[in-house]
């Protein structure tokens, strides 16, 4: 930085070295090594890290105590050019603990609460303190959570069901019973008028979405319905989103099954098992290429389910990240949990096998390849993508191979998450700021050697997501005290950034300094990428590893099993597929009373013979090791 001659203001994130008690002074070092010298500014204050729900929490009077070797903190400040070099003055101080290697979002009821606030965001905008009606669904909402008005009103397929396994999931974790309505309603929705089921292929498939007129002299673009209320409904079959128009994409099929497949782990439904079974057989019957190559297309022609039909264009006989990975987590790994179905564990060492023999090119790019042509040869022309990397995706590799290991261990899977791991921060994290990037150019410039972005240096809610998900499972299943110090970072980042304090929620993006990026679709909380998944998502699950495996510390799950659910009676409580042994069931109850038949080490509830719902809450329990 030597040589510059105006002042700047920016972002360090890192570990206090030293500190003087009487000025403040300090020196923190960043996470990869580097140190900054840091004076405080007369005007300068601090704050705690804080929740959604709670207050302002300052912390200015007491800043100068807090400032402690081995302190964690992200400082905003100003460069300015002194000497032919820069000083900085921090203006804010962020802590993430009260002390040095405590961390609030490590706290057992941390992402409880968090996902208690993304619910009640989500229900005051969707449904506005009213009755829980999907038929007024938008899936443009804004940032202070209003309904975005639209000249015709698209309900899009995959984002229901987003939400749909976010209000599961917060039912799950806190047994809200309005929660779990509005997922049961959800699905229900979606069975009615977003599903068809071809009898004679005894497949199901989804639509991409449905139009809701109030009117009915408007054209009709696709089939047509009359619903109960009036109102004229146009289904529309193929994709209208840019990148698959006109055609139907693995993904959408895939995320249609996330909201009511984790529905089914709480209820039993026996009809949203039929629905995932034959959504299955979809996938196996015409996304899965036959061939010796093996895989799964990313988009079949919506009139002959032809992978290979020449009207897909560039999508044509393609496969991608999404065809072969997003199964796993969007709703495979939830099926199999509820189940114990060994075709699902099946299909999961399928996709994993599949990743770890494709997509990586260790003497090329750090990065892993995201497209293929059939053949699995590199498609380093597609569109956006080009020969770039999504960084999420590579987080979000090493995250699912560690989940599919615990259930069908292998070698290969490890390996590849943990050189993913190891050579990420590197080249996708901002080991000055702190977080994840989005998008990167996969080779190296000539001459050049860093990897540069490929249109900016934000960060997206998900992503970080996707790194947090990754490196705490490295660490609660492998002991990896340097992947527990990434998951830690990368946790207080979005903790102390992405969370909206003023209107709730979470933001799409910030800028690399932490500010909130408010444009375009970026500015909304509801949008055909963003809905109620991986906010949801990250909070269980980050409390799952956080507190199971890690801080080792109890957790309850809520479950309301119909009479007659699951086909073998039993209710399988494990929260995720997680190593071996290392879990096991202190206590159940039924609607509050004490209930003793259950399989302690086997993660199984024996459900009674009753015609009434029962609220089952569980207790799992850390095993000490």
């Amino acid at each position: 930085m030597k040589g510059t001659d105006f002042s700047f203001s920016d972002l360090i994130a890192g570990y206090v070295v030293s500190a003087d008690p009487v000025s403040g002074d300090f020196k923190l070092k960043t996470s990869d090594g580097r140190e900054f010298s840091i004076g405080i500014a007369p005007a300068a204050h601090a704050k705690l890290l804080r929740n959604l729900g709670e207050p302002y929490r300052d912390c200015t009077d007491k800043m100068k105590e807090m400032l402690v070797p081995g302190c964690y903190l992200y400082v905003y400040g100003t460069f300015y050019p002194e000497d032919g070099g820069l000083e900085f003055e921090a203006q804010q101080l962020t802590f993430v603990g009260d002390e040095p290697g405590r961390y609030r979002a490590e706290e057992r009821d941390w992402w409880i609460q968090q996902i208690q606030e993304l619910s009640e965001f989500y229900l005051r905008a969707q449904f506005e303190g009213g009755p829980i009606d999907y038929s007024q669904y938008r899936t443009h909402i804004s940032l202070d959570g209003r309904k975005l008005s639209r000249a015709t009103v698209r309900q899009e397929t995959d984002t229901i069901s987003r939400l749909v396994y976010g209000f599961a999931t917060a039912f799950l974790m806190t047994g809200e019973d309005r929660y779990l309505e509005a997922a049961e309603k959800g699905t229900e929705y979606l069975r009615e008028h977003m599903r068809f089921r071809d009898v004679e292929d005894d497949i199901v498939y989804w639509y991409h979405g449905i139009d809701v007129r109030s009117g009915h002299e408007e054209k009709v673009r696709a089939s047509t319905v009359k619903d109960r209320v009036g109102a004229v409904e146009d289904k529309i079959f193929a994709s209208e989103f840019g990148d698959d128009y006109d055609a139907i994409p693995a993904y959408e099929q895939i995320y249609a099954l996330a909201g009511p497949v984790q529905t089914y782990r709480i209820t039993g439904d026996p009809r949203i098992l039929e629905d995932a079974e034959r959504t299955v057989s979809l996938f196996r019957r015409y996304f899965r290429d036959p061939s010796e190559q093996g895989g799964y297309f990313s988009h079949l022609d919506p009139i002959t389910l032809d992978g290979r039909s020449p009207r897909l264009g560039d999508n044509r006989a393609r496969k991608n990240w999404n065809s072969v990975g997003d199964h796993a987590p969007a709703y495979l790994l939830n099926l199999f949990l509820a189940t114990g179905d060994e075709r699902y564990a099946d299909f999961l060492a399928e996709t994993a096998d599949t990743i770890v023999r494709r997509f990586p090119e260790p003497f090329r790019s750090p990065f892993v390849q995201e497209r293929f042509h059939e053949d699995w040869s590199p498609d380093r022309e597609w569109r956006w993508q080009q020969d770039r990397a999504v960084v999420g995706h590579n987080a979000k590799i090493a995250w699912n191979l560690m989940r599919i290991h615990h259930l069908r261990p292998d070698a290969r899977y490890v390996e590849l998450a943990r050189a993913l791991g190891e050579t990420m921060p590197a080249v996708g994290s901002d080991r000055q700021r702190g977080g994840w990037y989005d998008v990167m150019e996969r080779m190296l410039r000539p001459g050049k050697t860093q990897y540069h972005f490929t249109w900016h240096d934000r960060k997206a809610w998900w992503q970080q997501e996707q790194a947090i998900l990754a490196y705490l499972i490295l660490a609660g299943s492998l002991g990896d005290e340097t992947a527990l110090r990434h998951a830690r970072e990368a946790s207080s980042f979005y903790n102390a950034f992405f969370l909206d304090h003023e209107d709730g929620a979470v933001y799409f993006n910030v800028l690399a300094n932490g500010v909130p990026y408010l444009m375009g679709n970026e500015r909304l909380k509801g949008s055909h990428s963003m809905s109620g998944y991986h906010a949801f998502e990250l909070c269980y699950l980050a409390a799952v590893y956080t507190n199971l495996l890690i801080t080792k510390q109890p957790m309850d799950f809520y479950f309301k099993p119909r009479p007659g659910a699951f086909k073998d009676g039993l209710l399988r409580v494990a929260p995720d597929i997680l190593p071996p042994g290392r879990i096991r069931i202190g206590s159940v109850t039924a609607d509050g009373e004490p209930y003793s038949d259950f399989d302690a080490d086997g993660l199984t509830v024996r459900l009674p013979d009753t015609r009434t719902t029962l609220k089952f809450r569980v207790r799992l329990e850390p095993v000490d090791r």
